[in-house]
């Protein structure tokens, strides 16, 4: 803050929230947008919102998009993902009778036949209707082995936060006078019929600065909230506590995870009433499944005289590793640009996901009694391939591929170890003529930067193809090549160019490759993004006037940056759900969780490098940049709808035109229901088409 240099650091640690408040809005005459759902904001909002729409809904591809849209998420061709609990196999669907959805379930048997016959397990609809509130599933997690007694959660609007209810999976209803826990951002898990192990917000201090449960309770049936056992307490700097369960020994055993930060966390099993710490180390990631501790580093790792490399999935037992021993057996390691990205248990297997030079493959590895013994499962090449569902109480196992002009495939792994295809979606878009490439660009720093291409053949390198370049480039996070319907519809089979470049700051090279854009190196990720954008310039793909950008959440982040800094590189700009004002990032709901990444703009030396590219204090006056979109929704709890808000507001009083549209439901995500979904979709490839034009640009139904 400006007036900081005027008041003591004393008096000033010691003032109320209000006074600073005020302090700070000197400095930031917008901030009245982050007042969520005050009557100004909202209707600053609304009125923008509605004028953005009335502009591109006049467009003829508008509703072109917006209907076959509709049509890809209601479409019953797609696949019915399972989930495995006990002996049923169970999905949730959305539909356009059910545009909220219903959770439901069917037989092996049924399933494998090729037309289920389902049972409705939750109609989320039905009870929106019933109870007025338009709730989002989230998820419902159940008590083996029986798998009777369930926790539902439920979102209002889409948000993180949630309201838990117990539910009876054999009446199919919500048990009365049941386990319930108020809207917060709630964990809750069974340990018993008559306990649960709950993390939420208790009252008044026991949530974190970054908006999570730094409590975890144990909960006795029948007994008031407040007055359930504490069994762990974080400190308030600390990012959450967390609870769930790993299957061990055939039981479900209680699990607290405490992270200290977003990259950093303490495990704790909850074993014959006692919590017991799992000393692996806190960048780890690590689960227990069956008599197995499996620990995936980040880190390298010495144990003994054995040093094991980041981004190696190691095991042993997890009896021993709690007495004291530390026999690892390596499962699977990284060499070079071959990464492996996580594991998952079946009964006796470890299914690991791997990616090389970007491109998906999943192998399963068995314990022999002295080494893991693994096999490659088969798949084609330059895909995505995702375990979609397993268990550790059978080998049956479910995974997906697809690519980015291949739709999804689902396979199932048999317990005699085959392999066989379940089902494949078909073409939700048109892919004749499409081609699909991998190339690099070579960043500030001389780093090679890979990307993948999606263009029509014969592509012409005038300069003139109308270009979407999509990236992330955070939290270890890997974007690869999947399909995308709505996507290849809308744009790539209207003649658009796609691009998908895999910079630093993701996961997709191991955790060097996320390091070498933390805090200080942020600059890399924007680097390495441009330097996408400058290839395809000199390669003729496309030129400024037809190369357009997109990014969500911290790729909102990152086109941001990237309009501030190259306005004359790119002709139009997606910011979605987006961080921007980077001087205040961290005071803003979840915000604080995220300075392991970015860094603390309250401290003068990581401030230097963070101002440097914050959006909001970096977009000036006398610049012309190209007319951005900005997209957020209101209930979006993780990141604040302020950065949208106030960028785009700041933006159109210093004389530069932007869009601005803001879903009411969403949360973290694109809207909750079908039509609100497809909405933003018409709007976001209207937008496109219009900024960045098309050389002949075919309709959807052309070859």
């Amino acid at each position: 803050m400006r007036t900081q240099a005027l008041v003591p650091f004393v008096l000033l640690a010691l003032m109320p929230p209000a006074i600073l408040l005020a302090q700070d809005a000197v400095d930031d005459p917008y901030m009245w947008l982050e007042d969520v759902e005050g009557e100004r904001a909202l209707s600053w909002a609304t009125e923008r919102s509605d004028a953005t729409l009335l502009e591109f809904q006049n467009m003829p591809v508008f509703d072109s998009i917006m209907g076959e849209t509709l049509t890809i998420l209601g479409s019953p061709d797609r696949i019915a993902m399972p989930s495995m609990r006990g002996d049923l196999l169970y999905n949730y669907w959305r539909d356009n009778d059910h545009p909220r959805g219903y959770y439901r379930r069917t037989t092996w048997d049924s399933y494998l036949s090729g037309d289920p016959d389902w049972e409705t397990v939750l109609d989320v609809d039905a009870l929106v209707a019933e109870e007025g509130v338009p709730w989002a599933y989230r998820g419902m997690d159940c008590l083996g082995p029986a798998h009777r007694l369930c926790l539902v959660s439920l979102s209002r609007g889409g948000a993180d936060a949630t309201e838990i209810r117990e539910f009876d999976l054999e009446r199919l209803e919500f048990v009365e006078d049941g386990f319930f826990l108020p809207e917060a951002k709630n964990g809750a898990t069974f340990i018993d019929e008559n306990t649960v192990l709950v993390s939420t917000d208790f009252g008044g201090g026991t949530m974190t600065s970054s908006g999570y449960p730094r409590l975890a309770r144990l909960w006795t049936r029948g007994q008031p909230l407040s007055r359930a056992e504490t069994i762990f307490e974080a400190d308030v700097t600390d990012m959450a506590v967390f609870t769930g369960t790993f299957e061990m020994d055939g039981e479900d055993r209680g699990v607290v995870m405490h992270l200290t930060t977003i990259f950093e966390r303490e495990m704790h099993l909850l074993l014959d009433g006692e919590l017991v710490r799992v000393d692996t180390p806190a960048d780890a990631q690590a689960f227990v499944a069956g008599d197995q501790l499996v620990v995936r580093t980040v880190s390298a790792w010495t144990v003994g005289e054995i040093t094991y490399a980041p981004a190696t999935v190691i095991a042993m037992d997890v009896h021993r590793f709690l007495a004291g021993e530390r026999d690892f057996r390596v499962v699977a390691e990284s060499t070079g640009d071959r990464i492996v990205q996580g594991a998952a248990p079946t009964k006796d297997y470890l299914l690991v996901n791997v990616l090389d030079n970007v491109q998906g493959e999943l192998w399963r590895y068995r314990f022999d009694g002295s080494e893991w013994i693994g096999e490659r499962l088969p798949v084609p090449g330059m895909g995505t391939v995702r375990v979609a569902s397993a268990d550790v109480d059978t080998n049956r196992f479910f995974f997906s591929y697809s690519a980015l002009t291949q739709p999804n495939t689902l396979y199932l792994g048999e317990e005699d170890g085959s392999i066989g295809e379940v089902r494949r979606t078909p073409d939700m878009f048109r892919t004749a003529g499409l081609t699909v490439e991998q190339h690099r660009a070579t960043s500030k720093d001389g780093t090679e930067v890979p990307f993948f291409i999606v263009h029509r053949e014969g592509l012409e390198h005038d300069g003139t193809n109308p270009t979407l370049l999509n990236a992330y480039g955070g939290f270890q996070v890997s974007r690869t090549a999947t399909y995308n319907a709505i996507l290849g519809n809308a744009w790539m089979a209207r003649g658009g160019v796609y691009v998908l470049a895999n910079i630093r700051g993701g996961g997709e090279f191991g955790p060097s490759w996320w390091e070498a854009a933390l805090k200080e190196n942020r600059q890399r990720a924007y680097d390495d993004f441009l330097a996408v954008a400058e290839w395809l310039v000199e390669h003729g793909v496309a030129s400024p006037d037809h190369l357009g950008i997109m990014g969500g959440s911290n790729g909102g982040l990152l086109v941001g940056v990237a309009m501030t800094q190259r306005p004359d590189l790119f002709d139009a700009v997606v910011v979605q759900v987006p961080l921007l004002d980077m001087k205040r990032y961290h005071k803003l709901l979840a915000g604080a969780s995220w300075m392991a990444e970015y860094g603390n703009p309250d401290v003068p030396e990581e401030w230097a490098y963070i101002g440097k590219y914050s959006p909001y204090q970096n977009v000036r006056e006398n610049v012309e940049y190209p007319r951005a979109l900005f997209t957020t929704t209101t209930r979006d709890d993780r990141v604040h709808p302020g950065h949208a808000r106030k960028m785009a507001a700041k933006m159109t009083d210093m004389g530069h035109r932007v869009f601005y549209f803001e879903n009411t439901e969403g949360g973290h995500g694109s809207g909750v229901t079908p039509e609100q979904q497809a909405r933003m979709w018409a709007l976001t490839y209207s937008y496109l088409w219009r900024m960045l034009g098309a050389r002949d640009r075919p309709s959807a139904d052309d070859g």
